[in-house]
């Protein structure tokens, strides 16, 4: 693992490649329909070496939806790079089937949330490597149930003890209001993720140029996706690698 990894997002809604605007699913953008697997594979093929695939009606729908092609993108990508997966991964049975697939990491979100033994339990199982917890959050507090309107979460801080707590190592912190926006990080919540020097926070969230990545580095987080400025072409991918490497 670098110190810094560029993570590309391969976000899946009805078998296409999408990006929603803050979660919303009543704000889609489809980039065509090209093969899900094919993104996956220009995004390695241009150098990276971790992929955020997530299912995106798995969240919804509270199971996973699209086993069949993260499957096939586990497949495709091979040994160049690693595969974490998000989106529906509520039960023990769930993680360990998407593990069982070839991913590298399993995301749980809303399970985690609801259940402090949950990741707890992922951990022992799987090692701490193998398993992230999304902390997805919006006025403070950390959401599930695909970040619909009204979904119960808990207070950040509470969440973040917790996962300590459960011997979690990785977190992925996404300011929910600036998913999707192209309008720079939330550097004040990733500094509160940041300041659990026992786990390592990916940023999420409103990552658009070169410099948004400087900055979340600087802070000291361990790495970034980046989904809708790799595809609407405000942030080349050789550009945001060479910050990996600086």
């Amino acid at each position: 693992m670098a110190t810094f990894d560029v993570i590309p997002a391969v976000d899946l809604r009805g078998g296409r490649v999408v990006r929603l605007l803050r979660g919303d699913f009543r704000h889609e953008t489809s980039y065509g329909d090209e093969d899900p697997v094919a993104v996956a594979m220009a995004f390695v093929d241009g150098g990276a070496q971790w992929l955020h695939v997530v299912d995106l009606d798995g969240a919804r729908a509270g199971h996973p939806v699209h086993g069949p092609v993260i499957e096939r993108i586990v497949a495709a990508v091979g040994s160049r790079a690693a595969v974490e997966v998000a989106g529906g991964l509520r039960t023990v049975e769930a993680v360990t089937g998407i593990l069982a697939s070839g991913a590298a990491r399993a995301v749980v979100g809303t399970a985690a949330l609801s259940d402090s033994s949950f990741p707890a339990r992922l951990v022992a199982m799987h090692g701490p490597d193998r398993i992230a917890v999304s902390l997805d959050v919006r006025d403070g507090v950390a959401v599930g149930a695909g970040w619909v309107a009204g979904a119960a979460g808990v207070p950040l801080d509470l969440a973040l003890g917790g996962l300590t707590a459960a011997g979690v190592r990785w977190i992925e912190v996404t300011a929910i209001d600036r998913d999707g926006t192209l309008g720079g990080p939330d550097l004040d919540l990733l500094r509160k993720g940041i300041a659990e020097r026992s786990l390592r926070t990916i940023a999420s969230g409103g990552i658009a140029s070169v410099d948004d990545l400087r900055d979340v580095r600087a802070l000291g987080c361990a790495g970034a996706i980046v989904g809708r400025a790799l595809y609407d072409g405000t942030l080349s991918l050789v550009d945001a690698l060479e910050v990996a490497v600086e």
